[in-house]
């Protein structure tokens, strides 16, 4: 006896897809639950501005303390690194939810000019990250006097 015999790999896609959607909508999964090792280093988010003799660079760091930033220049790459360690766990407890994670923050990038970084600032302030670069004398603005004649 003949079987019948029908694959559709689109609608086999097509109801994995829905199930997928009603776990995330109906609270089970979240997103981050399905790939947590891509989630364990986070990008810090910065604002980079030119104010003229330097580069101010603000980066978010929250859940971070001040001792545990490490902050490099090398060349014309500036890298901001900080960790925060994984809580110790309740023992005997039995976890409803635990979103709260040990994460790695960890952000470079290409500085717009050359700077001074023997001369750098750091300050820390309720979780925000705040470098003064002063930029080198060759590429710092000048001011050119008109005069006539």
């Amino acid at each position: 006896m003949r079987e019948n015999f029908s694959f559709d790999p689109f609608a086999d896609l097509q109801n994995y897809r829905e199930a997928l959607r009603q776990m995330l909508e109906g609270g089970w999964v979240l997103p981050r639950d399905l790939m947590p090792s891509a989630l364990n280093a986070v990008v810090v988010p910065v604002d980079v501005i030119d104010n003229g003799p330097e580069i101010i660079v603000k980066a978010s760091l929250p859940g971070v303390r001040p001792e545990d930033v490490m902050i490099t220049v090398l060349g014309d790459t500036l890298t901001i690194k900080a960790d925060i360690p994984e809580e110790e766990e309740f023992r005997g407890a039995t976890y409803l939810r635990r979103e709260r994670r040990a994460v790695a923050y960890v952000r470079s990038l290409t500085l717009p000019v050359a700077v001074e970084a023997e001369r750098a600032e750091a300050r820390f302030k309720h979780g925000v990250l705040t470098l003064t670069l002063p930029k080198t004398e060759s590429v710092r603005p000048r001011v050119i006097k008109v005069t006539t004649g």
